[in-house]
């Protein structure tokens, strides 16, 4: 069974997070998903995805509410409904208080979180979040090492290049066990390959910008040979079009999660194009 669910910027200017979710779940979804950015540097350089033919960015990547929040809230009025982060940017957050926001949300909301995670793009936003563009994977690599270890144990401690902390008491623990998925979104080229199979539970990138299926497939053989079971990764995809060819060969080729995208818009925006969804979601479940 494939599973179906939704990804949307909650700005201040679109549907209430509290009734999206609630719709979602009233309409079958799976998942609810939220991005984030911190903010957007009004002097930033970088082009949007690092696509140097990229349109100028939305308005909704520095509108965007803490996600962290709009999902707790989300959490609060549902009950079945899973919780992610579509994705979190680990190398700007402080990996500690990081590992307390998943946990809390995770507990709190009975095991419905799903961690989504990513490397981050916009050079300026790292910068000022202090974090070289150059380094963002190491960074992120080692507050995810951490992370687990605040969640795993009862006293943790940590001492890396970018992570340093002593013995630590750190409560409530995830209730997932070990931890929640985590799933990274991004780029498929080697290095983050390389770090899928090492330090997470699945892969979502997002549609239309790679060949999956190969992904998957190279994926699969990786895991394998680094003494992974191939068979317990997630595999879904961000952005999918509401098509049944595109969605046939997605489920085909082994993804198992598809994640269409709302606009960042008012309910009476939103609402008719969720039920949209949920009538091409429904021929296939």
């Amino acid at each position: 069974m494939t599973d179906f669910g939704i990804n949307m910027f909650p700005t201040d200017k679109a549907i209430n997070p509290m009734t999206l979710a609630k719709e979602a779940e009233d309409r079958d979804f799976e998942s609810i998903w939220f991005p984030e950015h911190s903010h957007i540097p009004t002097s930033r350089e970088t082009p949007w995805g690092l696509n140097p033919k990229a349109p100028p960015l939305p308005e909704e990547y520095w509108r965007t509410h803490d996600q962290f929040v709009a999902l707790g809230m989300a959490g609060a009025v549902t009950s079945k409904i899973k919780l992610g982060t579509g994705i979190t940017l680990v190398p700007q957050r402080d990996p500690i208080w990081l590992a307390k926001n998943v946990s809390t949300v995770d507990a709190l909301t009975e095991g419905r979180f799903l961690f989504g995670i990513g490397y981050g793009w916009n050079k300026e936003e790292l910068h000022h979040h202090g974090v070289k563009f150059t380094e963002r994977r190491a960074v992120m690599r080692e507050r995810i090492l951490a992370m687990k270890e605040l969640w795993a144990n009862d006293e943790a401690e940590f001492h890396g290049d970018h992570v340093e902390f002593s013995s630590s008491w750190q409560w409530p623990k995830p209730t997932q066990k070990p931890h929640p998925p985590i799933i990274l979104g991004g780029a498929a080229g080697p290095k983050t390959m390389k770090d899928i199979v090492e330090y997470c539970d699945g892969f979502m990138p997002i549609s239309g910008r790679y060949d999956f299926a190969e992904q998957i497939t190279t994926l699969k053989q990786m895991a394998a040979d680094a003494g992974r079971d191939p068979e317990s990764f997630d595999f879904g995809q961000f952005g999918t079009p509401p098509k049944a060819e595109i969605v046939d060969s997605l489920i085909e080729a082994g993804c198992n999660r598809i994640v269409f995208t709302l606009p960042p818009a008012d309910a009476d925006t939103v609402i008719p194009k969720l039920d949209q969804l949920s009538e091409f979601k429904d021929e296939y479940n």
